[in-house]
């Protein structure tokens, strides 16, 4: 299967070596058919998200890539921009998260907060990396499997993805976890919630501490009240704003690693530049230079890019190959759901939030 895949496009790439212009051309024609489906799947999403309250758009865009992938099949000349659309549009939409970000937002968390979200994040991550080497999984899984659940889940993935040219089996193997157990999530953090008798501003600094999406946070946060709902949110992006370190350090540790190694082939950077950019769009949005409409203009356009590459991300999802992957990897995220919940769940009782 493998070898076919790999020589059907060799003869019109050689083809196209001969004359600079033709290879322009066949490029751009291959490129064009599955970006144009990734941009219509993101516009039918946006279209169809306020008529069905509950589900974030980046969550329908996944599920309608994996649907499609499933029952109807994506065709060959898909390829290669359905790849543009998982990488390069994701890092654009990763670069505009950052103006959701306001420095001075996750300062008035207080010491406290911020210990919390370091905690979670930094033991959730390095726990994972421990219990997947215990059950035996390769270093890469464990990264995406790791950043995804501890940081801002299908981004995150995308994002060491790209600090670590991993395979698509592991990455969607990773993405279609952080769906499954985010989703969970959703119903049985305010449902604990209650049954602790947590006050909602605390139960809301739990679902943001712990809870893998963004997406997912609004929804299990907006169940339980206005107050929850601020906390969670900036409690959440708070631990998106680990995603710059967390990836510079996977990035530094491959370059380490492929120096005292491979002697050919492109080093890669330490700051990879979509993380220089999602911390520039952080620092331009912290000096409160940008009006409203601008902010509210560039989060929908990050929304639109990041449903177009979920829905892309989606398309690599094939049951057939997922049944192939084992049970230690859903044993590994199972754990992992554990550990943030159990670490975030202390910090919050340890550290409550104030009104």
């Amino acid at each position: 299967m493998k070898p076919q895949s790999q020589s059907a496009p060799t003869s019109p790439v050689a083809k196209d070596r001969k004359d600079p212009e033709l290879r322009t051309t066949g490029q751009r024609e291959r490129f064009v058919p599955g970006l144009v489906a990734c941009v219509m799947a993101a516009a039918a999403v946006l279209l169809a998200a306020p008529f069905l309250p509950g589900f974030s758009p980046l969550l329908i865009a996944i599920l309608l890539g994996v649907t499609w992938r499933n029952l109807i099949g994506v065709p060959v000349a898909w390829t290669r921009g359905v790849q543009f659309s998982s990488k390069k549009l994701l890092r654009a939409g990763i670069i505009l998260l950052g103006l959701q970000l306001s420095m001075s937002e996750i300062l008035g968390l207080g010491a406290g907060a911020l210990l919390v979200v370091v905690a979670a994040v930094g033991v959730t991550f390095a726990g994972t990396l421990y219990m997947g080497r215990l059950l035996g999984i390769g270093l890469t899984q464990r990264l995406l499997i790791a950043s995804g659940f501890s940081i801002c889940g299908a981004a995150a993935v995308a994002a060491t993805e790209s600090a670590t040219e991993a395979e698509e089996k592991e990455v969607v193997t990773a993405i279609g976890l952080v769906v499954l157990f985010g989703t969970l999530m959703i119903p049985l953090v305010p449902f604990l919630g209650t049954l602790f008798g947590m006050p909602e501003e605390a139960l809301g600094m739990w679902i943001g501490g712990s809870t893998h999406e963004v997406a997912q946070v609004v929804a299990a946060a907006g169940a339980v009240g206005g107050s929850a709902l601020a906390v969670a949110v900036t409690v959440k992006l708070a631990r998106v704003l680990m995603l710059a370190p967390i990836i510079a350090g996977i990035s530094w540790h491959r370059r380490r690693t492929q120096s005292a190694g491979a002697t050919a082939g492109k080093r890669p950077p330490i700051i990879p530049l979509f993380v220089l950019g999602f911390i520039a769009a952080m620092l331009l949005r912290t000096t409160g230079l940008l009006p409203a409409s601008l902010l509210g203009a560039g989060q929908w356009v990050q929304t639109a890019l990041l449903c177009a590459a979920m829905f892309a991300l989606g398309l690599g999802v094939h049951f057939r190959g997922l049944a192939t992957v084992g049970g230690k990897p859903v044993l590994l995220a199972a754990a992992s759901t554990v550990t943030i919940l159990a670490v975030s769940l202390a910090g919050t009782f340890l550290f409550p939030p104030t009104s």
